[in-house]
């Protein structure tokens, strides 16, 4: 498993979801529920400024007793973003968000935000890794293996 998180974004696409941080959760929430997303970044003008998660709605709004309506995105977001570069292994991400006990990855190359990866991501691509792997010896095996 050598590959990067380049090549995952490559694959699944770069499209990132964002939301302003005066925006209410209400508005946040629907906005996730509608891409199929779990998370949203918070930006200004195009600047990462924190990430909004499920999480944060269980956590910081629905536990918290806030109104989702009433409670502003900035209020309840999470600012100290975990982020990795485009050239991080998978291995690696996979390794992060573990330890970090997160869900979504931003990946940022030299202040650029190209993407985020999320764990279903990043299991998605191991596992197809892995039945190529598995097809290929298969063929080996059975003597349909090139060569």
């Amino acid at each position: 498993m050598h590959d990067t998180l380049e090549a995952v974004l490559a694959h699944k696409g770069s499209t990132v979801y964002s939301v302003d941080p005066e925006d209410s959760v209400l508005d946040a929430v629907r906005k996730m529920n509608c891409e199929h997303v779990g998370a949203l970044l918070v930006c200004i003008d195009g600047r990462m400024v924190g990430i909004f998660t499920e999480r944060d709605v269980l956590c910081r709004v629905l536990d918290e007793g806030r109104a989702p309506d009433a409670t502003r995105v900035a209020d309840v977001m999470t600012t100290e973003v975990v982020t990795v570069g485009p050239k991080t292994g998978v291995k690696d991400a996979m390794a992060v968000i573990t330890e970090r006990r997160i869900r979504h990855l931003p990946v940022v190359d030299d202040g650029d935000l190209r993407g985020v990866v999320s764990i279903g991501d990043l299991t998605r691509w191991v596992s197809r890794n892995q039945e190529g792997h598995i097809q290929h010896l298969m063929n080996f095996i059975t003597g349909k293996y090139p060569g």
